[in-house]
């Protein structure tokens, strides 16, 4: 018999656990109990790190089988910002022209609800022999993402959980439900460029070392950069330069030292060690060429990864088309997300609902696009185990 909870008063009651990262607001133990009385094996698991916040996750799963898949997300929410800008309290759940108003709506308790359902009710009519539904639930996807997915990752493998497959319910779609998948994301790598020079009265320049003409010199070089002409599933790798600067407020002063910040966005055509490699040996050309100290400091934030497609891409393509009428896009735009610690374990696509309200005032999600997003869930689910 279907749940007696369907996605629209899950979401509701998902909206009005206040989960703000790092709090679990009650998100949490609201699935734990939703699953656990379905018959899912549920493990709370707490992590922590020196420095950073404890975070609560959730690790539930129905059957010990495989084929094993896994639905993973977040409860964690970023703030609302100033309640009083809402036309509809952030955390009250709201509904108002056939939508669902919280933080949280798109972002992606919906998503959670929408699968949870979906999984519900498969379980509850058919259950799942041979075979496993799991959730992978964090609560620090939008925080440090330090103690969370990475983490739960971990012990899944310690403990012989890893699955064969995951969606992470990303809001994936643009313009309409089930217009985009994605398949993959591009590396991140941040750089810090300072450049020591000596301080000095402008009037008298040779007596000073000015690091501002080198570290120009150096920006004008990588922001002249063809990194990559991309491929197929990728746009060509792209530099931003996001600061530049002196700390000095004094016209008639040559500062000591220059900063630059820059952010490279790539795809699988690179690597980190290999972009890493070009930016020093760009600044070492402008170093033999002007002089000064040069500091490079590199943070890796994420890997570049695609999931090829395949006969999981397609399964879930054909469950949108079905519902929908549409064939998704494959694509791999945007920032990162948690996806990019599943890769190292198992194929994973994203696939949600649209995100246009994505960490907006008056975050909301069309009542049936959640519905919809639901059935598309239960499409996969029924499609994946008779595979």
């Amino acid at each position: 018999m279907p749940t007696s909870k369907p996605a629209t008063t899950i979401l509701q009651d998902l909206i009005r656990c206040r989960s703000v990262t790092p709090d679990e607001g009650g998100a949490l133990s609201y699935l734990e109990k939703l699953l656990g009385d379905a018959g899912f094996a549920c493990h709370r698991l707490t992590f922590k790190a020196e420095g950073t916040p404890d975070v609560e996750n959730l690790f539930a799963r129905f059957g010990t089988a495989q084929p094993h898949l896994c639905f993973a997300g977040h409860t964690d929410v970023v703030p609302p910002g100033d309640e009083s800008k809402w036309a509809h309290p952030p955390f009250a759940a709201e509904i108002a022209d056939g939508k669902i108003f919280g933080r949280g709506a798109t972002d992606m308790k919906g998503s959670i609800a929408a699968f949870a359902a979906a999984a519900l009710d498969h379980v509850a009519q058919k259950g799942v022999k041979p075979g496993s539904i799991s959730f992978l639930i964090t609560g620090d996807e939008e925080g440090p993402a330090i103690n969370g997915t990475v983490k739960v990752l971990q012990w899944m493998k310690e403990n012989g959980h890893i699955p064969d497959h995951c969606i992470v319910g990303e809001p994936s779609c643009v313009d309409r439900l089930g217009d985009t998948i994605k398949i993959g994301r591009r590396g991140s790598l941040s750089l810090v460029v300072t450049v020591d020079g000596r301080q000095g009265h402008a009037a008298y320049p040779h007596k000073a070392d000015n690091p501002v003409p080198k570290l120009a010199r150096f920006i004008d070089r990588i922001g002249g950069l063809a990194l990559d002409k991309g491929n197929e599933h990728f746009d060509p790798s792209t530099l931003a330069v996001t600061t530049f600067d002196v700390g000095n407020k004094a016209t008639n002063v040559i500062p000591a030292q220059a900063v630059a910040k820059f952010n490279i966005r790539y795809s699988p055509e690179l690597n980190a060690a290999a972009l890493n490699a070009l930016i020093q040996g760009e600044a070492d050309k402008v170093k033999v060429e002007l002089g000064g100290t040069w500091t490079i400091e590199a943070h890796e934030g994420a890997d570049a990864f695609i999931t090829r497609p395949g006969a999981f891409v397609g399964l879930v393509q054909d469950a949108i088309a079905d519902e929908t009428g549409l064939v998704p896009k494959l694509s791999t735009s945007g920032g990162t997300s948690d996806a990019r610690f599943v890769k190292d374990y198992c194929p994973v696509l994203e696939f949600g609902p649209t995100n246009a309200t994505i960490h907006q005032t008056d975050e909301h999600i069309d009542i049936e696009e959640l519905k919809a997003l639901s059935r598309i869930y239960a499409r996969v689910i029924e499609k994946y185990f008779q595979a």
